[in-house]
């Protein structure tokens, strides 16, 4: 049963390293974001096309230098959990907010078939462009904020941590597979 789920990945057994006794390959886990343009599958018919890919960084990650900040000490009561709504999100439209150096607008597709505009201060680490098409998670059930002058109706999840004293933050990109509107629990 190994052999069978091993050969369904990529790469060969020559290119895997072991990490807790599980094989795994820099394919499994790519980076957030797209490192390199790299040209697609050409189609029997189709022009071939350059899309942005991600890839793996090259050599292993060194969380060494990571910081994280410590974990909280008061409990939520599930209740509380679950009066939160996160929902898996499809990016329809990301725009850079005129006379901000730091929002991003978000149009996003929740499931619901309205459109949900989002507001997120990460301009510093995403261009519009590589989040659209994305599938994100954000929490929908946040009041709605004005900022420049625009209500942000929820918040896009993120994940941060330190290295090296600078701020790192990636935004929770899941499985395309997963529809829009799909819940969290």
């Amino acid at each position: 049963q190994y052999k069978n789920i091993m050969a369904q990945l990529p790469g060969n057994a020559e290119d895997m390293g072991t990490c807790g006794g599980i094989q795994s390959t820099g394919f499994l886990f790519p980076t957030m974001k797209p490192l390199e343009k790299v040209e697609a599958p050409k189609a029997a018919a189709a022009p071939a096309a350059s899309v942005d890919v991600p890839r793996a960084e090259a050599g292993p990650i060194d969380f060494s230098k990571v910081e994280i900040e410590p974990l909280f000490k008061d409990e939520v009561d599930f209740d509380t959990f679950s009066k939160s709504d996160f929902r898996a999100v499809k990016v329809k439209e990301c725009t850079a907010v005129p006379k901000s150096k730091k929002l991003l607008k978000f149009v996003l597709d929740d499931g619901t078939g309205t459109d949900r505009v989002i507001l997120s201060g990460i301009h510093d680490t995403y261009e519009p462009e590589e989040l659209v098409g994305k599938t994100l998670i954000a929490i929908t059930n946040l009041p709605a904020r004005k900022m420049m002058g625009i209500d942000s109706c929820g918040m896009i999840i993120s994940a941060i941590h330190y290295e090296e004293g600078q701020e790192k933050l990636h935004c929770l990109m899941v499985d395309d597979h997963i529809p829009a509107g799909a819940k969290l629990y």
